[in-house]
């Protein structure tokens, strides 16, 4: 099963302030603000949803194709990716944008001072699905990511026309997007991914309630954080797989992108969605117990271990027999 995914590809580059905002800041002169902080440390941690899921699975043995826009500053991080099985093939590069950036300065009491660069982002709007998809001989399924707005919805609208299965991830853009936008997005969809939160938020932006949602698309997955997930399928009971255990919980950052696509792969594997849970909860464990989204190392005898630790025997060895070596 070849997946392409799209949508954002970001580096965040996070730094640490010893002392407090707050004892820089005059009351009477915010309006006039021009400060500078010395900073002890600095940390520069590779992300963007659409690279995060695609490491993953690169991790899992598929070789995913990245489906995205960035700068030309992005050689490294490509080289990243491709040492970890992701095909870059499908990666625009702009000639005059950097690739998106997170800078984020943190003080002593976890106070943040924040600015997100959309740079290149902006162009995958401006990208066409299946000149990739013949270029690579074929595509079973498209992640639709967060990402540039327009971008996503044209790429699920060009899935309905080509007839491309694909699943709706619109995570954190739900904010930016209107309710028509939103409705395009998730029509006909193989999967919708959403946590809690975003579930609800989809209803409210479409309109739609959770049965007609279910009425839209093929399968519902919903991220529950430490209580697991819960997939739902319409006419069906609702499927809940309890979260995968976890040694030291150390940044919550990237679990979701790893969820999905430890789910994903198990569902190239062709297994049910009891173990495609299962083995997305699996996944993220590995995430959540290090700093940063792609710093996790994830084996076949790693997630063995953690389904086999989690979900019992059975899991693992179902898993060893479709898991490449």
């Amino acid at each position: 099963m070849r997946i392409a995914v799209t949508g954002s590809i970001a580096t965040d580059h996070l730094m640490t302030f010893e002392g407090r905002f707050a004892e820089q800041l005059i009351a009477d002169q915010l309006a006039q603000v021009s400060l500078s902080f010395l900073v002890d440390k600095l940390e520069v941690r590779r992300g963007g949803v659409a690279a995060n899921i695609s490491f993953g699975l690169g991790c899992l043995g598929l070789n995913p194709v990245l489906v995205g826009a960035v700068g030309t500053d992005f050689a490294e991080y490509a080289a990243w990716l491709e040492r970890h099985g992701v095909d870059i093939s499908g990666v625009h590069v702009s000639e005059m944008r950097h690739t998106a950036r997170f800078v984020c300065t943190t003080d002593r009491d976890h106070n943040q001072i924040a600015s997100f660069y959309a740079g290149a982002m902006a162009e995958a709007r401006n990208i066409e699905l299946w000149p990739i998809v013949q270029q690579v001989g074929g595509i079973d399924l498209v992640v639709v990511g967060a990402n540039d707005p327009e971008a996503m919805v044209r790429h699920s609208e060009e899935c309905r026309v080509r007839g491309l299965a694909f699943a709706a991830d619109p995570s954190q853009q739900l904010a930016r997007m209107e309710g028509p936008e939103v409705r395009s997005l998730v029509e006909g969809a193989e999967y919708l991914f959403a946590n809690e939160y975003e579930k609800a938020l989809t209803e409210q932006k479409t309109g739609w309630s959770d049965a007609e949602v279910l009425a839209r698309v093929r399968t519902r997955v919903t991220t529950l954080g430490a209580k697991g997930v819960r997939v739902d399928r319409a006419g069906e009971p609702s499927l809940h797989v309890p979260a995968a255990r976890v040694s030291e919980a150390v940044d919550p950052t990237g679990g979701g992108d790893a969820f999905r696509a430890g789910f994903l792969a198990a569902v190239s594997w062709g297994l049910d969605l009891d173990r495609c849970a299962q083995v997305g909860n699996a996944t993220a464990a590995h995430c959540l117990e290090v700093n940063g989204p792609q710093e996790y190392r994830l084996t076949r005898q790693s997630l063995l271990d953690r389904l086999a630790r989690s979900y019992g025997d059975d899991a693992a060895a179902e898993v060893a027999d479709r898991i490449p070596g």
